[in-house]
């Protein structure tokens, strides 16, 4: 394999889609809207329980997007279907594949009302034991984190929930994940039985500016009779949005990680900003009391490391003080250098010592090794399509990646 390959999908474009009304999608909708939905075109009352569980079944079970493969129903309702309502796929302008296996596709959504059609990046990260899917929740970002390449595409819009559970079903598509369906050949994949065990709403955008979007989509995935992904196996990333922090805990109840990265309001208001209208105490607060905490259930906290800023002893052990008695697992991560950062990464030297003192403090302290770094999918680099740097300029930054990869 090259040391970045992107698949060629113009074939893919070129094949038939499914006809389906666009816009009119049945994907994302709970039980009772889609009830609702199929009483619209006719189907009688006593029919409607039995053709709300094959339809589901059919969307997130088995995962077609062509009404005509649902086979257990009659042709003159599945042709009614397809003339009313979209399960279609969005459009993959590109898929990429990491030397390391890691995967991202670049998805294309519609224009809503006035607006225009879309872009946002999804990334796929194998390892042995688990396959984790980062999924996005906006196209763009308001938070400007000044650490961050995301936060420097000004925000678009939010996506909606089908636009969030696309990117697991496409992803599920090219890895096989579906029934009857095949890994595509060398791929690089878990051992389990399923290709995405975990997903993360850690892409771009701010899940909790999304809430409810976030929210719909993350009970459709953990439902048991569909997706059913375990909510114990589904991460929801925020940089502190506090007040969503608890309706997170009570309505989603899904495994929790913190966008911390400085342990004193002065440099966590420059790094993340948001900590003005929500500083370091309030934040903390809301951590102590999500539901459900333990040491089976801890919180993740997601610190970057910046040479000479946050990377200090004294650093750590602050740290280690403001999260005392939080069940918690803090997640150190090597800064991913971006054209005009004005950051660096801290060296290997001062990461492990980092490390080394947190988990002498009694809690477990990963490295997390940087992923997809050719393809520009680690941590804090995916940018949509529509605010791409010059192609010169992004291939140079490419190249500068595959040469230094896993220094």
């Amino acid at each position: 394999m090259s040391a970045v390959e992107t698949i060629d999908i113009e074939a893919e474009r070129a094949k038939p889609r499914p006809k389906s009304a666009a816009g009119n999608t049945l994907i994302g909708l709970s039980k009772p809207e889609l009830a609702e939905a199929l009483s619209s075109i006719g189907v009688p009352d006593k029919q409607i329980r039995m053709r709300v569980n094959q339809v589901w079944n059919w969307l997130y079970v088995r995962g077609v997007s062509d009404f005509s493969e649902m086979t257990n129903m009659a042709k003159d309702l599945r042709a009614k279907l397809a003339e009313t309502f979209d399960i279609a796929r969005p459009e993959i302008v590109t898929e990429q594949i990491s030397t390391d296996g890691t995967r991202k596709w670049l998805m294309r959504f519609p224009a809503h009302g006035a607006g225009r059609p879309v872009e946002i990046e999804t990334v796929y990260i194998p390892e042995e034991d688990r396959g984790t899917l980062c999924i996005s929740s906006q196209v763009g970002c308001t938070l400007t984190c000044s650490f961050c390449h995301t936060g420097t595409q000004r925000l678009v819009r939010n996506l909606r929930p089908e636009e969030i559970l696309a990117q697991l079903l496409v992803a599920r598509d090219a890895l096989g994940d579906f029934p009857n369906r095949d890994a595509p050949n060398g791929a690089f994949i878990p051992e389990s039985d399923r290709k995405v065990t975990n997903i993360v709403m850690m892409g771009m955008g701010e899940p909790l500016y999304n809430f409810e979007a976030v929210k719909k989509a993350l009970l459709i995935a953990s439902a048991e009779d569909g997706l059913s992904l375990s909510k114990r196996r589904i991460t929801l990333s925020t940089s502190g949005v506090v007040p969503e922090i608890y309706r997170t805990g009570d309505e989603i109840g899904c495994m929790l990680a913190i966008s911390l990265h400085a342990v004193r309001d002065d440099l966590r208001n420059i790094l993340v900003p948001i900590n003005k209208k929500y500083p370091l105490e309030q934040l903390i607060k809301a951590c102590r009391e999500y539901p459900g905490l333990s040491n089976a259930r801890r919180i993740t906290f997601e610190y970057v490391m910046l040479k000479d800023v946050n990377d200090s002893l004294e650093d750590a052990r602050d740290l280690v003080k403001l999260l005392k008695g939080i069940p918690a697992k803090i997640n150190l991560i090597p800064f991913n250098p971006w054209p005009g950062s004005n950051y660096q990464c801290s060296d290997w030297e001062t990461i492990e010592r980092f490390a080394d003192f947190i988990n002498q403090a009694g809690y477990a302290s990963p490295i997390r090794t940087p992923r997809g770094r050719d393809i520009l999918a680690a941590c804090g680099q995916l940018k949509s399509e529509s605010e791409r740097m010059r192609k010169t300029e992004r291939l140079a930054y490419e190249a500068m990646m595959i040469a230094n990869h896993g220094d």
